[in-house]
């Protein structure tokens, strides 16, 4: 199922995509569906920069119902190169929880959209093959994959809309605090 979400934000590319690639973590007071975000690595090779992200998310879902999820199916490592020279970042998400049973992938493109203003287009892919969760009978797995997909796909739209008002809102700030 595909993923498509863009987002204007009112700051030239290069700094958008500079602050979406080297202060994301920063970022985490603007984003209110995350609990933290850590390092994992980080490779840097000319205008390419490689990272290995681990986030966890959750922070919408109430913390009794928090409670009772395992930590895993909040959880998803984040693997992107970010390409300076095309102010692109291609991504791909493992999930901590039913990793067999998901693949989710894409590409981030900063491109500019007027004077210092940025369009952020995001496309990507989202399958899950519910026959390899356990549990599912087979005769189900078509329809609750879907319904899966269709689910997740609306929540990480959103979450990515979401990410880029964060970042507009984290940048306005610095700004402000800079003049």
């Amino acid at each position: 199922m595909e993923i498509r979400a863009d987002a204007r934000i009112p700051f030239s590319r290069e700094t958008v995509f500079a602050a979406y690639r080297d202060e994301m973590t920063d970022l985490l007071p603007y984003l209110p569906n995350v609990r933290g975000i850590e390092i994992k690595s980080r490779k840097n090779s000319g205008s390419v920069v490689e990272f290995v992200n681990e986030w966890r998310g959750g922070g919408d879902i109430p913390a009794a119902l928090r409670a009772v999820l395992s930590q895993s199916v909040l959880s998803w490592t984040d693997f992107a190169t970010w390409r300076g020279d095309a102010m692109v970042c291609d991504w791909r998400t493992e999930t901590h929880a039913f990793t067999e049973a998901v693949q989710c992938k894409g590409q981030n493109t900063f491109l500019d959209d007027g004077a210092d203003r940025t369009l952020l287009e995001i496309r990507g892919t989202l399958e899950i093959d519910a026959k390899k969760i356990r549990g599912v009978p087979s005769f189900l797995a078509g329809k609750i994959g879907r319904a899966v997909e269709e689910f997740l796909v609306a929540k990480i739209q959103s979450n990515l809309v979401e990410t880029a008002k964060g970042l507009a809102k984290y940048l306005e700030e610095r700004h402000r605090t800079k003049s």
